[in-house]
């Protein structure tokens, strides 16, 4: 009989079955569902990964780690002149920093750092716990190598995109640097506020030192930072920023790098930060700012603010402060004389108390002021002494006595609530009230000036002042400005004529003379400074007190354009006008050109141009270029002295003789232009070339009454030379081998001619001579026709034939 399976007994029935069993499939299908929607995950996250990192940067680049680093300008005595950066930045080798600062850096930004792979899960769980303990972001899960890899790859936006390619690129920067490499890089890249940028930097933004001299507070200190420089500056916060600090000296001792004792005794420790210091317009000099114009110009923008050169410039900072020193006296010397302009402001009552408040700001470390800023609270009528308010101390200001020669009208000019300038003489007292001052009178000068000083030997600039303050004006006056020399060109024109034949005994005529030019309106008539005529005069003597007519037709006998191209050979550049009014000085040039072309006559014939920087450097020590001296024989080594004993007689007897109280041997010339617009003096020792210029940055504006190359520059010249040469032993100019010293009598008919029939010695080139030097006196004593004769009576050929023949005379 056929049995149906399906109702066997042995079989259970429908009803029999498990009753889970739609749970496993639901089980099946929901697993099912998480292995579709875990591999669509993966297929996104792996679509994810393949995008961002298509776009990811290379961290191979990493190994040329090459960021911006400070270019630095230094003296010639290695001191540090200036900075030009980017960004603030000093590269320095692991080695070199301490194992203090690294453990403090470690313990504070990544305590994992050697163990993890470029990511640290361990730190960021611990982070995430920690911020939701707090209910807010109190620690950070970034390693140090995600910092390196989202300073130097990234962008620095805040979304989850750069986040996923900071954490690969971390992974892979810790597979292609080992860990010191990368630890170099993050402690030099780190920004640590106050404008530094890695450990050296912020070592002497806050602590004045280097990063390899810091002790473990310090080190505590700067380890800190990274996580808010600005909140934690000790400029700024200085609380908050020793909070900062022990914490990361607590993290040191619970990491075990330090004892418990060792980190109380590092907090102990005063902080011993320097002034903050930023590198402005105000801590500039003309000088460093015309290095920064030559270095952007040879090596570029980019080479010089961000590729760290190593600029070694010719100053000598002594001189530097000597130069500034003394155009300031000079000029405030000058702008005295023509009397005082009253007070700058005047401040009502109710004002007068927040203008102290200003003063206060600007008149901090009186003790190192030479001027400063001052209010006029009273007037004690009887001891005639005006009450002043100079914001963090007092002042007392006698109204006698002032040296202005307005002693008397003071009182009534001057009145309470006046602003004017001062100059801090002595302190009176010093307490807990108020620290009294005694000063004078002063006021800021309106007239500007420029002082250069350079080895004429070598070319290299000692100095340049190229105005009163670089804070209020940046232009350069002794290297951008161009003005007229007046009669500081003249030795140009009478080594021109030396070399054509013309001896310093030649005899010249001193007498009026007209000419007609059609570029003139009129005809021209040249005049001497004191409108007199002496007649019959040496050569020698009309430089040697500044003839003008004399020079003029010097000039018209050797021809402007043969003069002109003398001038270029020594150096002058600027165009010239070929008209006779150049012997004045009437085509304009810079103080530079000027000590160019000097510098011929003080290196015995030999140009040397004048140049600021020694030698340059890469960041890794590689000379990129070294400056070479390279003198160019323009003129003959006797006719070079020839003319420098000219002009030492300029110094000892004519328009320079301020000079004498030099007290060595010492050649220059004045020169002042056509109004009284400009005043210079040009002078020489044998070891220093040095040159001045005083006028107003308006050439329409005239010095004033008197004030030549002689009164206004001079001086000036001489404060500086004075103090530049002051320890230095007294040396003689080299006379070259075919030189000879000659008697000669001074022609003269005018009484002005101090020299008038004295004799003296004067320099010739053997060439010059027309037989035994002896001769000379007689030659310089010849007739009223210019013909030169010997003691035998013979007449002589002269080479100025044509010259005394001409219709000038």
């Amino acid at each position: 009989m056929y049995r149906n399976p399906s109702r066997d007994k042995s079989s259970p029935s429908r009803d029999q079955r498990p009753a889970f069993g739609w749970f496993k499939g639901l089980i099946y299908g929901l697993f099912g569902v998480t292995a579709i929607a875990v591999g669509v995950a993966l297929a996104a996250v792996f679509a994810v990964y393949m995008h961002l990192q298509s776009s990811l940067p290379s961290v191979h680049s990493l190994k040329n780690y090459s960021p911006p680093v400070v270019s630095s300008i230094y003296a010639a005595d290695g001191s540090l002149m200036g900075e030009y950066y980017v960004e603030r930045r000093y590269l320095v080798p692991l080695a070199d920093v301490p194992s203090e600062l690294i453990l403090a850096f470690l313990a504070a930004e990544d305590s994992r750092f050697f163990e993890h792979p470029g990511l640290d899960l361990v730190g960021i769980s611990r982070a995430m716990l920690k911020n939701l303990q707090a209910g807010e972001i109190v620690q950070g899960g970034s390693t140090i190598t995600q910092q390196v890899a989202k300073a130097l790859l990234l962008t620095p936006e805040r979304t989850w995109s750069r986040k996923l390619k900071e954490a690969i690129l971390a992974y892979r920067i810790d597979h292609a640097l080992n860990k010191d490499e990368i630890l170099t890089i993050y402690l030099n890249q780190i920004y640590l506020g106050e404008g530094a940028y890695g450990v050296e930097a912020a070592a002497r933004t806050y602590f004045g030192k280097g990063v390899h001299d810091l002790d473990l507070a310090e080190c505590a200190l700067l380890a800190g930072l990274p996580q808010a420089p600005s909140r934690y500056s000790p400029f700024k916060q200085y609380d908050l920023a020793r909070e900062r600090q022990y914490h990361v000296l607590k993290q040191m001792a619970g990491l075990g790098h330090i004892s418990p004792a060792i980190m109380q005794a590092a907090f102990a420790e005063p902080l011993r930060l320097v002034p903050p210091r930023r590198w402005t317009l105000k801590e500039q000099s003309y000088f460093s700012e015309q290095v920064r114009r030559e270095a952007e110009s040879r090596y570029g923008h980019d080479a010089l603010y961000k590729q760290g050169l190593q600029i070694y410039t010719t100053m000598e900072p002594a001189a530097q402060q000597m130069a500034e020193a003394a155009l300031d006296r000079g000029i405030r010397e000058l702008d005295k004389r023509h009397g005082y302009r009253g007070a700058h402001q005047h401040i009502a009552v109710e004002k007068w108390r927040d203008f102290s408040r200003n003063l206060t700001g600007k008149n901090k470390d009186l003790a190192e002021k030479r001027t400063a800023e001052a209010l006029i609270t009273g007037y004690d009528k009887k001891a005639k002494i005006f009450q002043l308010d100079l914001g963090s101390a007092k002042a007392q200001l006698p109204a006698t006595g002032s040296g202005w020669g307005e002693d008397r009208r003071l009182p009534a000019n001057l009145k309470p609530g006046d602003a004017i300038w001062v100059r801090l003489e002595k302190l009176l007292g010093k307490d807990s009230a108020a620290t009294l001052w005694l000063v004078s009178l002063e006021q800021e000068p309106q007239v500007q000036g420029a002082l250069l000083a350079l080895n004429h030997q070598t070319g290299a600039v000692l100095c340049m002042v190229g105005g009163r303050d670089f804070e209020q004006s940046q232009f350069n006056r002794a290297v951008q400005a161009i003005r007229q020399p007046g009669s500081a060109f003249k030795p140009i024109i009478y080594g021109a004529a030396l070399d054509r034949g013309f001896t310093p005994a030649s005899i010249l005529i001193d007498s009026p003379v007209s000419y007609g030019d059609s570029s003139l309106q009129g005809r021209w008539t040249p005049a001497n400074y004191d409108n007199r005529f002496w007649g019959p005069i040496l050569l020698r003597d009309a430089l040697i007190y500044s003839r003008n007519v004399v020079t003029v037709k010097l000039l018209q006998s050797i021809g402007p354009r043969q003069a002109i191209e003398y001038a270029k050979q020594l150096g002058i550049h600027s165009p010239l006008t070929p008209t006779l009014a150049l012997a004045l000085g009437a085509s304009a040039v810079s103080l530079w050109e000027l000590l160019t072309a000097y510098s011929t006559f003080a290196n015995q014939g030999a140009r040397t141009d004048p140049y600021l920087i020694e030698k340059v450097l890469d960041r890794y020590g590689r000379v990129l270029t070294a400056h070479q001296p390279q003198p160019e024989r323009v003129i003959s080594p006797e006719s070079a002295f020839v003319m420098t004993d000219i002009l030492k007689g300029v110094i000892e007897e004519g328009t320079g003789r301020r000079a004498r109280k030099l007290g060595r041997p010492a050649a220059g010339k004045t020169g002042t232009s056509n109004d009284l617009k400009d005043a210079w003096f040009i002078g020489y020792t044998p070891s220093i070339l040095t040159g001045v210029w005083v006028g107003y940055d308006d050439d329409d504006i005239t010095l004033g009454g008197d004030e030549t190359g002689g009164h206004a520059a001079c001086p000036i010249w001489l404060y500086f030379m004075e103090e530049y040469l002051r320890d230095q032993p007294i040396e003689k100019f080299p006379v070259p081998e075919d030189i000879v010293f000659a008697r000669v009598s001074a022609r003269g008919s005018g009484s002005e001619q101090e020299t008038t029939g004295k004799a003296v010695y004067a320099a010739f080139r053997k060439d010059q001579l027309r037989g035994d030097p002896n001769t000379l006196q007689n030659q310089a004593a010849s007739d009223e026709s210019g013909e030169l004769r010997s003691p035998r009576g013979a007449k002589q050929e002269d080479p100025m034939d044509a010259f005394f023949k001409s219709d000038l005379f």
